[in-house]
């Protein structure tokens, strides 16, 4: 028996999956929102600072995360247990797939210290200027709604990025 498929198959089989994997590329790129749909999350979490979307760290940094909060990056953001139990579950179940595990064995806690944050925001890359974190409009790499607009609800579409020029925001 012989299992070749005829040519004409391979082709259109072939280009069935390129246009399936391009449309699939294509959503991807137009629609990068990400899941921060958890009240609780978004409440406690969300007070202080934007309620950065899960898939940005892996479980294990977000585990250390909810562990260290009474340490949480120069603040005490202590929770009760049932509430970071809750944020906790919320977390590991939409965490990143990328290790997010530092150099020196431990989780990282930064999202701006990820290789992933680091390649997608160096100067230079997609108008990033040298600075532009320091400047007076954005102040932080933490501080993803001064170019990302909607980042608030999760959006990090390429078509809503705005980065200031020369300190003022556009």
């Amino acid at each position: 028996m012989n299992a070749r498929l005829p040519a004409r198959a391979l082709r259109t089989l072939a280009l069935a999956l390129a246009t399936g994997a391009a449309a699939t590329a294509m959503a991807d790129d137009e629609n990068k929102r990400m899941n921060i749909d958890h009240p609780v999350y978004r409440s406690e979490c969300g007070s202080c600072h934007i309620a950065f979307p899960p898939a940005l760290l892996g479980a294990n940094s977000w585990r250390a995360m909810i562990a260290g909060l009474d340490k949480h990056f120069g603040s005490d953001a202590s929770l009760d247990a049932e509430t970071a139990a809750t944020i906790t579950k919320f977390l590991v179940a939409n965490a990143g797939r990328r290790d997010t595990t530092g150099s020196d064995g431990n989780p990282q806690l930064r999202i701006s210290d990820t290789p992933w944050f680091r390649k997608e925001h160096r100067d230079g890359h997609d108008g990033i200027t040298p600075g532009v974190f320091r400047s007076e409009a954005v102040k932080s790499a933490a501080n993803c709604a001064a170019c990302h607009r909607d980042a608030g609800q999760g959006d990090y579409s390429e078509r809503n990025i705005r980065i200031p020029k020369n300190g003022a925001r556009s």
